[in-house]
């Protein structure tokens, strides 16, 4: 189990350039990908987006790449060496002139502007194996930052399944006597009411026969439990399990809302609010899952 929520970072340099690369990302039905780089690697997007999709499938990611220096303006730098060489022979020419060399400012400046060299910003093709290596590094952090809180996710949706499952079943022990309970009732509001009739009456045996059939749960608590050993064996499946999750979810709920509508009981009602306060709860968390 991965959670959507991830961040991965990564360093690298490329000539005189150092480059960062931040993955990051929320939780999003679907896969969305946006990717900030500097437009002469533009041409590297649909490969960047190709290893993105191969360690999220949803979510909004965002990939950011950041180059520092001067991305715009070719860097100047001097031949240091070139420049000592060049003077020194000016020094000889001097001397063999019988001229006193003294070098100025000025003269200096135009030695070493004369062996300035400049470096462009990288191209695309020299820059691509180094951004791609480095974004994979923070893919890594990323998914591994995505795994860690998918493990935590699963520990509390073990410990809410059980509560869930917990409540199903004393629904499932309740739920046999509510006839039964339903048939004293009857028979004291008739003695209330000075009506004296025998529990075999063919009136008060289809009475109860009604009401024990309206408030019969016993597909929806099968369905129920089918739903919960579903559930649990995603939780243990590989790869995206978020959609599943939330589909056997909504049908849980639809059992939990028709059990709460059937079943005439107190205690009954009061383990349907339960089911339903935990299975809210477990549906905000199921969100954060890829």
């Amino acid at each position: 189990m991965k959670s959507m929520t991830g961040y991965g970072r990564a360093t690298a340099a490329i000539e005189n350039l150092s480059l960062t690369v931040q993955v990051s990302s929320v939780n999003r039905k679907t896969l969305d990908l946006t990717i900030a780089l500097p437009e002469q690697w533009e041409s590297m997007e649909p490969a960047i987006g190709e290893l993105v999709r191969k360690h999220a499938s949803r979510g909004k990611v965002h990939v950011d790449i950041e180059v520092t220096g001067d991305k715009s303006v070719p860097q100047a730098t001097w031949d240091e060496a070139a420049a000592a060489a060049l003077l020194e022979q000016l020094q000889i020419f001097a001397l063999r002139q019988g001229v006193e060399f003294r070098p100025t400012t000025d003269l200096l400046w135009q030695v070493v502007n004369s062996q300035r060299r400049t470096t462009d910003f990288p191209t695309a093709d020299v820059a691509q194996t180094t951004v791609m290596e480095t974004i994979t590094t923070a893919l890594r952090s990323f998914a591994a930052m995505r795994a860690k809180e998918g493990e935590a996710l699963m520990v509390d949706f073990i410990r809410r399944s059980e509560l869930l499952h917990r409540n199903v079943e004393a629904i499932a022990t309740r739920a046999p006597t509510v006839p039964a309970n339903y048939r004293e009732q009857l028979m004291k509001r008739l003695r209330d009411a000075s009506l004296e009739l025998d529990l075999n009456d063919e009136r008060v045996l289809r009475e109860i026969a009604l009401f024990a059939d309206r408030c019969d749960v016993t597909e929806e608590i099968t369905r129920l439990r089918s739903h919960f050993e579903q559930f649990a064996a995603l939780l243990k499946s590989d790869g995206e399990i978020g959609r599943k999750a939330e589909f056997i979810l909504q049908e849980i709920g639809r059992e939990v809302n028709t059990i709460g509508s059937k079943a005439n009981d107190l205690t009954i009602a009061r383990a349907v609010i339960e089911l339903k306060n935990e299975l809210e709860r477990v549906r905000e968390q199921i969100a954060n899952v890829e």
